[in-house]
This record gives C-alpha cells, structure tokens and sequence, in this order.
C-alpha cells in the first residue's frame, strides 16, 4: 500500500508488476532508490552527529579490516585509541578486502582498513596509510637460506606457502611470476601470516608474507630475506563511506593509524576534494 501512495504520488511506477507481484525494478525506479540511498545515508549522518554533540567521549567505534592488519598493525592505534577514549567501545569485523568494503558500504562499520579491493567501489573514498613489502621465510637450512640475490626462477624451484589470493597483496606475487613467464609451486594457501609461518617451520616450502608479520622476530628454526625486489611495494589503504559524517574520535583515530591522514585531508577527501594536489 505505501509503495502504490509513493507511485501515486510521485506519478511513476517504481516496480514492473505481474499481477500483485513485484517482477523488477523500472528505470525511473532506479533514480527513487538512488534517491532513498541518499536519504537513509543522511538519517545515519543525523543520528552520528547527535552521538556526537550529546556524547561526545563515548560510543561504538566499527572498524573493518583484514587479519593481517588487525593482528599486527591495528593493536598499537586502536589500544592508544581506548586510552585516549575509554568510554568509546571498539568492535573490530574481519573478512575478505572485499567483505571489508560490503560492510563499509552497507555501514556495518565505519573505517575500513585493507591493501586490496578498497580503490576500486566508488561509494568508498580511500586513502593510502602506508607501504609495505613481501618477505620470504624458510628453515635455516633451506637451499635458499645462504644464496645472496634469491630471483624468481630460482624461488620458482622450491614449494611455496602464502596468501590466498584475495588477502595480502597476493595478486602482485603472481603478477610478478606471470610477467617472467613463471609459473610458482603454491603448496598452501591460507589468510592468516602465523598460519603460513607454522607450515614454513614443517618443512611445507618457503612462505611469503607481508613484512609486518616478522616484525616482532621469528622463531629460532626460521629467517627471514626481503623480496621487494620481487614482489613490488604494496599500499595499505584505509576507507570511508563517501557522505557519511565522521564523528571527532574516529578522524582521531585515522591521525592515529598514519601521520599522513591529517584531520583535514580526511574530511577534505569526504566532500569530493581527492583530487586536490595537497590530497
């Protein structure tokens, strides 16, 4: 009944109809929930500033991102983020780089944080937090623990254990092999930098992880090597739903996550200003 009154009133029909069922959407239909999009975005940007005005040192702070950045990037921000608000409480959602950017979109979460997939949904304004390269990991007594310049022929020589290809830069590793014409042993995927490091310590091949994952040291059976020089620099991005409003604790914590997200160019970025040289 209140989608016949929208009809009437606005003089088009929303829904193509068979009968009293609703078959699909028309195309002046599709501007109305472009429309309503829109309207909804701004009732959640209502309800934030008042949260924000009313509560200004307390809340629920959504955050989405990948288990590699939630494992060894996140803890040192988010805990400095709890001191700093410990009335605001923080709810830490874990998924695919493109799940990351689903429950940005659909506001499951409010900044998402991830190194594949974000660029690419225009509903999201992304910006780059920081660089990072691939390491290889293997046994002490590898065959390429005491070979100085490792290349990909000989790499492509011995099983590898990395990311699924979704996760953590993978798709450079096999863009890397693929333009020299290579073809990798991938003996295990998996999403999780300790889960690789565990089956590297079997013996299962040399792993390839991001480089935060031996930052706190390995085991002593284990030593790591760069690969840079392979693999390329890859850029960790964090993200926002375009539109929406950003209450001060969560523009606080960007600041926190890299020096490059200044307050400013993250509201700058928000009100369509990324094309700005500053930005």
């Amino acid at each position: 009944k209140s989608i016949l009154e929208l009809e009437e009133e606005l003089g088009i029909e929303i829904f193509g109809r068979h009968g009293k069922r609703l078959k699909r959407v028309t195309e002046p239909g599709e501007h109305v929930l472009k429309s309503i999009d829109i309207i909804l975005r701004e009732v959640n940007n209502l309800k934030r500033i008042g949260e924000q005005y009313s509560n200004q040192d307390s809340g629920t702070l959504s955050i989405a991102t990948t288990h590699t950045q939630a494992r060894y990037v996140l803890p040192e921000p988010v805990a400095k983020l709890r001191q700093t608000y410990p009335k605001v409480n923080l709810s830490m959602h874990q998924g695919t780089p493109d799940q990351v950017a689903r429950m940005l979109i659909e506001e499951v979460a409010e900044i998402g944080m991830a190194t594949e997939s974000l660029a690419n949904y225009p509903e999201l304004v992304t910006l780059p937090c920081y660089e990072w390269q691939h390491v290889l990991v293997m046994p002490k007594n590898h065959p390429l623990a005491g070979v100085k310049q490792i290349t990909l022929e000989r790499l492509q020589e011995h099983p590898l254990v990395t990311y699924h290809p979704s996760f953590t830069g993978r798709s450079r590793i096999d863009q890397a092999f693929a333009h020299q014409g290579l073809t990798p042993q991938i003996a295990l995927e998996a999403i999780d930098s300790d889960v690789i490091k565990t089956y590297v310590s079997l013996g299962m091949g040399v792993g390839v992880v991001a480089e935060m994952a031996v930052q706190d040291g390995l085991s002593e059976a284990l030593i790591s090597r760069p690969a840079g020089q392979l693999f390329g620099t890859n850029t960790a991005r964090v993200a926002f739903k375009r539109g929406s409003y950003l209450r001060h604790f969560v523009l606080e914590f960007a600041q926190m996550l890299s020096n490059r997200l200044s307050r400013e160019l993250v509201l700058k970025a928000l009100e369509g200003r990324h094309t700005d040289y500053e930005l």
